[in-house]
């Protein structure tokens, strides 16, 4: 197996040139938070100059792309869960003590969760990438296409077929008719 290439500051340099400023675009694009866009791009040179650069080089572009927009992905997950816990804490704290749960309920909402998580994972890689994004990161159908690399009107198309996917799933989660129907439209749609 062969040494990883050190990295050298001129390509490094040349790297930081051509595309620091897409980056900064692409990550602004994805958080909306300046700052936050720099620290992505910052760590997204940081791991180029750890990265091989025969492994790198050919697809620089790409590579740094996708680097950068996992960052930027990973940085929404965790901000998506910090406010979701800090918005959690703040109505604990605005109603106050809250009577036992009742176990059924909480039996109840445990299966719904284990269905949608079932439906969920039955969604292709993009679906549940668009939908992450659509719901979880608030983008328009048009930010989401600049991220993943899909037309507009394919965000929307996968968009409408994993709500029909999930929407039938937790109508019947034991029904398979109308998922095969969504299984027909994904195929329509790759062969096109």
């Amino acid at each position: 197996m062969t040494q990883p290439q050190p990295p050298n500051p001129s390509w490094i340099h040349v790297a930081l040139q051509d595309f620091e400023l897409p980056l900064l675009r692409q990550a602004m694009r994805l958080l909306g938070d300046a700052e936050a866009a720099r620290d992505v791009v910052q760590e997204t040179f940081l791991r180029l100059c750890r990265a091989d650069r025969a492994q790198v080089e050919g697809h620089l572009g790409a590579w740094l792309g996708t680097v950068c927009r996992n960052l930027a992905l990973d940085q929404l997950r965790k901000e998506m869960r910090m406010h979701s816990l800090n918005a959690a804490g703040a109505l604990d704290a605005a109603v106050g003590p809250q009577p036992p749960p009742d176990p059924a309920r909480q039996a109840e909402d445990r299966g719904v969760a284990d269905d949608l998580a079932t439906a969920l994972a039955q969604l292709t890689a993009n679906q549940r990438e668009v939908m992450r994004l659509r719901f979880q990161g608030g983008l328009s159908y048009q930010e989401i296409g600049q991220a993943t690399g899909l037309s507009v009107s394919n965000v929307g198309v996968q968009l409408h077929t994993a709500l029909l996917r999930l929407r039938s799933r937790m109508q019947d989660p034991r029904s398979t008719d109308a998922m095969d129907v969504a299984n027909t439209s994904d195929a329509a749609e790759r062969s096109r």
